[in-house]
């Protein structure tokens, strides 16, 4: 670890707890590397500064950490919903304990404000615990017999080895969304985090152990997406397969999955519209506005794509919006005040880039922002558009970057339509107050998500998923378990 984040200062001091910096993969309760020494390198967004490196591991070591979850699968599937809750308690007081070197880790691999990153990790750690507190709560039925000497009853059983495989824009929400449902539900894990960051998820397993997790239940690979994929997805032993990431990628993996009829659990992109009515409240309207586009650099699955703004309120909504973007502070995530960190990678920077050159060259018109940061590296201006419209790349793609483009509407139909005209279905977001109008148009947008008089919807408690091309199945809440369950009919004969 010579050049890691727990020894340099340059990277932002050490961590309380040097031991959550592990530069080696978890598999069947061991931490091991790869056969050939072979690793990936893991830079700090910010900076550039390499923070160290994983094992860059291949098909052979998934199959392993398949078949490690495969043995542990028959004990833990058979501890009783309060054992498993037990340990999934200790793992998230874990987590909570560990707060502050958790965040920092998150905010050097990942680039977002170090607050931001704090409330990540309390927002990650609560998927433990409520899913733990839902293992005591896995319920089956019983169903009036169609004769008179049958009962009917049904039960709900974990699924099996399960697949994981995260994105790196919440490196460790994205983890316990996934592992905390399965492990509850009594199903193993095996779990490919981001190249981009592993050291969240390699620090969530140190935790793990800690935490009581028997050896095989949780396991961490890293390494080729491509051998560590295609394994996870053709593997007879993995049963279901839950992934955080673009559609494109999800098509592909849903392909692969096909072989072997896995369950799937998709959550993929969206193009998320913020609809503005003449009677909303604008002030809070550009509040929810901010934290929805702009919060961790507009790099959220969720996060505003298309502000849609009623003609009346168009000017009055964009000046106020531009007065809040401008009051924003891009910065290293570890500087105090920062509201901005950099994007991932120098890819994600050209996309923006991209988008605002195409939007410019059709007529809209730069409002804040529209160039790199003087920062220099991969920051980036939070940026408005105005005068943007249906022709333009950033009404069909999915940005992933602080631009928000400004969109005019005359009709609540127009709004709906604009609203959408889009294959994505995952988050939406209007303002207003007519309670009419309220009722009318949240049941008219077709998303999975509806925001109503708030810019920030994403909670332990709520499920969590989309519709269209934005995935299958649902996250978090009572719903969120049931994707790692089989329900199993039991026809009792011969009882009169």
């Amino acid at each position: 670890m010579a050049n890691s984040v727990v020894q340099t200062a340059a990277s932002g001091g050490a961590l309380k707890d040097s031991r959550l910096f592990r530069e080696a993969c978890y598999i069947d309760g061991a931490w091991v590397t790869s056969a050939t020494g072979a690793t990936t390198k893991v830079d700090n967004p910010a900076t550039g500064e390499i923070l160290g490196s994983v094992p860059k591991l291949g098909a052979a070591e998934t199959r392993t950490a398949i078949e490690a979850a495969n043995r542990a699968f028959p004990a833990w599937s058979k501890k009783t919903g309060k054992e498993r809750a037990a340990v999934l308690r200790r793992w998230f007081d874990l987590m909570m304990e560990n707060q502050d070197d958790l965040a920092r880790l998150m905010t050097l691999e990942q680039g977002k404000p170090l607050s931001e990153s704090r409330g990540e990790v309390g927002y990650a750690a609560s998927f433990l615990e409520w899913f733990g507190e839902e293992a005591k709560r896995v319920y089956g039925d019983t169903i009036p017999g169609h004769q008179a000497d049958k009962r009917i009853v049904v039960i709900k059983q974990p699924i099996g080895v399960v697949a994981c495989i995260t994105p790196w824009n919440f490196p460790l929400a994205m983890i316990t969304r996934k592992a905390g449902p399965a492990i509850g539900a009594g199903c193993t894990v095996v779990l490919k985090p981001a190249g981009q960051t592993p050291f969240s998820a390699l620090a969530l397993a140190e935790l793990a152990e800690r935490a009581g997790v028997p050896r095989g239940v949780f396991n961490v690979i890293t390494g080729s997406a491509k051998e560590i994929g295609g394994e996870l997805t053709s593997n007879p032993i993995v049963k279901k397969l839950s992934f955080t990431g673009s559609t494109e990628v999800g098509k592909v993996l849903m392909e692969q999955c096909a072989a072997t009829i896995k369950k799937l659990s998709l959550e993929l992109g969206g193009n998320a519209p913020f609809i503005v009515f003449d009677d909303a409240d604008l002030d809070a309207a550009v509040e929810g506005a901010v934290a929805s586009k702009y919060r961790n650099t507009g790099q959220t699955c969720v996060c505003t794509n298309r502000v849609l703004v009623q003609e009346s309120v168009y000017d009055a909504f964009a000046e106020k919006l531009a007065k809040a973007v401008n009051a924003l502070k891009p910065a290293s995530g570890l500087e105090p005040g920062a509201t901005q960190g950099p994007l991932i990678d120098d890819a994600a920077v050209a996309k923006v880039e991209s988008h605002i050159e195409d939007a410019t060259k059709k007529g809209a018109k730069v409002l804040v922002g529209g160039k790199r940061h003087a920062l220099g590296g991969r920051f980036f201006q939070p940026t408005i558009l105005t005068d943007v419209t249906p022709a333009m790349a950033v009404a069909r793609e999915e940005t992933f970057g602080p631009v928000a483009p400004l969109f005019r509407f005359k009709t609540e139909a127009e709004a709906i339509a604009l609203a959408n005209d889009t294959e994505f279905g995952l988050a939406s977001y209007f303002y207003g107050k007519d309670i009419a109008r309220v009722w009318r148009v949240a049941e008219a947008l077709e998303y999975g998500i509806v925001g109503i008089n708030t810019g920030i919807i994403s909670t332990e408690v709520a499920p969590f998923g989309g519709v269209k091309e934005s995935g299958l199945g649902r996250e978090g809440s009572k719903y969120g378990m049931d994707d790692y369950l089989e329900i199993k009919y039991l026809c009792f004969g011969g009882i009169s």
